[in-house]
């Protein structure tokens, strides 16, 4: 109940008391009987201090440089100081408390005095001691930048109190060179404490060293701390073996393997596996029981050093996925650490490996792992010009669903404003061909609030087409196509694929030419038209167009076919458009726009 108790008196006596609200009459009568007045004034906001200035007087106080400057009082002495105080005295109550809290180690309870008293009187920061004690409170929070911050001052630059809690908090905030340069100025503080009190503060620049790869200073570190801190042994173990003194950091491991807890012999059997890969151990064996500690411990900076192994063992034996695995667990739960900056970009070299057409691992498989750790690619113009070549190679497998997905991260999360039209048409493209023109249409409809020009627009516009004739939307698919350039081309496509020959006559008949130069595009166009007709029963039309293409068909492949095709309709039964369907050139009048169109499941349309 004492914490409790505590931040309630200190609740109590953060504001001197304040008049109760005065009634007055409303300035007009009828302004009660219709409801637009309150009864109640507001109080005058009074800009009398609630306390009395201490800052002038606390800035007179020798600035704490050792730790018996966190003079402690008993529980008592200082509740009743809170208790008895008033607007004169309140602050100094307050920083005895908070100074005493923060001596006995309750950052909990200092933290709130130290919040109050600046919240009454705001210059109080400018006093060294308080901003050393607001910095000790946050750093026994865990709260190291933010003590960083605080401990930052020019005044307390070369203080031996504010460099001890100054280190404690750069080690703690994974900054460990920081945190060393601290070391020498701390010195005095550091040894103003008993030893069970130094040993958080050694023990967290000790770790910080070992980061480094600093083994003898480790050891140089930890020599006043008892032999009986497990902590410490585990440490000065790791610093021994390093140090190539195998026998007596083995000894050191034992000897916290008998005494420690379940952590800390978890630890020891880390310490045991690092020691024995950098002497070389089979990776195999030393994967196992990674993956053995991995599975039974995590958090801290244990799961922190057997994911670090497990990546190193990893790039080691080129294992991609374990690679990955490790190095995305380091880098999203641990923020990569202090080599965070060389694990980034490897983790993108490893990326760029995986995509590379030199990887033999199956395509579906690659771009699962790539989905997997897409958080991890290069930025910018580097990491989509991979992903680009990735698709296209996913494409040309037929894996059109993977390219598609794969795009359309791309699209939503990393592509912005007009950039998004030709990515969302290629987008569309790839989710038609794999036979999902939902999610084509939602590619296009996802990204039409940009300002596209033209062209861009109608290649969205064709393809959105598509999508939604094969979605059984074809009044809109048409509409669609109204603006679009080559739209009775595309339509008349459409036409084709359904078998509606009355719609592709209609659409074709207009985009005819002399004949002049017959492509293989203006021969497709030609004979299906003919076959519309023939299917229509239009004999004369097929007349006329007899006579006006015969001579440029005369000495062309297809000659026979459109003879066949223009000859009296009696003469022309299914097995002999059958025939002509398969003698009609590949190429389409609705250019590559056709693949798409031929992607959709054949649907039935009228025939006559």
């Amino acid at each position: 109940m004492r914490p409790i108790f505590a931040l309630a008196l200190l609740a109590a006596s953060a504001a001197a008391p304040t008049p109760a609200p005065v009634a007055t009459p409303p300035a007009n009568p009828a302004d009660t009987e219709n409801g637009a007045a309150t009864d109640i004034a507001v109080t005058p906001v009074n800009d009398a201090p609630k306390v009395t200035p201490f800052a002038p007087q606390f800035s007179t106080l020798p600035t704490i440089t050792r730790p018996d400057g966190w003079a402690i009082v008993s529980r008592d002495t200082a509740w009743r100081g809170l208790m008895r105080s008033n607007p004169n005295n309140r602050q100094a109550a307050r920083w005895v408390y908070a100074r005493s809290q923060i001596g006995l180690g309750h950052a909990a309870e200092a933290i709130g005095a130290i919040a109050v008293m600046r919240q009454d009187e705001p210059d109080i920061v400018l006093v060294p001691s308080y901003q050393l004690a607001l910095g000790a409170a946050l750093t026994l929070l865990h709260r190291s930048p933010e003590a960083v911050v605080a401990l930052s001052v020019e005044a307390l630059t070369n203080n031996p109190e504010a460099c001890a809690w100054r280190m404690l908090a750069l080690a703690e905030a994974d900054q460990p060179a920081q945190a060393l340069g601290q070391v020498q100025c701390a010195i005095p503080a550091l040894n103003a404490r008993s030893p069970a009190v130094r040993a958080r503060f050694l023990l967290a620049i000790a770790r910080g060293a070992e980061r480094l790869g600093k083994p003898a200073l480790v050891v140089m570190l930890l020599r006043t701390l008892p032999a009986g801190n497990v902590s410490a042994e585990l440490l000065r173990a790791r610093a021994q073996i390093a140090l190539g003194h195998v026998a007596e950091g083995n000894l050191l491991l034992a000897r916290a393997a008998s005494t420690g807890d379940r952590a800390e012999r978890l630890d020891v059997d880390l310490s045991v596996l690092e020691a024995a890969v950098a002497r070389g151990a089979t990776p195999a064996d030393a994967i196992k029981q990674l993956r053995h500690i991995r599975y039974v411990w995590r958090g801290g900076a244990i799961e922190e050093r057997a994911l670090m192994l497990s990546y190193r063992l990893a790039r080691h034996r080129r294992d991609l996925r374990g690679t990955l695995e490790a190095g995305a667990t380091l880098f999203r739960y641990f923020n990569g650490g202090s080599a965070r900056p060389t694990l980034v970009a490897e983790l993108q070299d490893t990326i760029a490996t995986a995509l590379a057409p030199e990887n033999p691992m199956p395509l579906d498989q690659i771009a699962g792992l790539y989905w997997d750790y897409r958080d991890l690619a290069p930025a910018a113009a580097a990491g989509d010009l991979l992903v680009s070549h990735f698709a296209d190679r996913l494409q040309a497998a037929g894996l059109y669903a993977r390219a598609a997905e794969l795009l359309e991260h791309q699209l939503i999360m990393r592509t912005k404003d007009i950039a998004q039209g030709p990515l969302s048409t290629r987008v569309a493209s790839l989710f038609i061909l794999a036979g999902e023109p939902d999610r084509a249409l939602a590619a296009i409809r996802a990204t039409e609030e940009n300002a596209y020009p033209d062209a861009m627009l109608w290649d969205r516009h064709r393809v959105e087409a598509v999508a939604l004739d094969q979605l059984g939307r074809t009044n809109e698919a048409m509409a669609v196509l109204q603006e679009v350039p080559d739209g009775l081309a595309i339509r008349g496509e459409l036409y084709w694929k359904r078998r509606d020959w009355k719609a592709l006559a209609a659409v074709t008949e207009p985009t005819l030419t002399g004949g002049e130069k017959m492509t293989d595009v203006m021969q497709a166009k030609v004979l299906r038209y003919a076959i519309a007709l023939a299917m229509l029963g239009r004999e004369d039309a097929l007349a006329r167009l007899n006579a006006r293409y015969r001579a440029a068909f005369g000495k062309l492949p297809t000659a026979a076919t459109f003879e066949t095709l223009t000859a009296a309709i009696g003469a022309i039964d299914p097995a002999t458009v059958s025939a002509a369907m398969a003698a009609i050139p590949s190429a389409s009048p609705a250019g590559d726009i056709a693949d798409l169109v031929d992607a959709a499941p054949v649907v039935a349309g009228p025939t006559g």
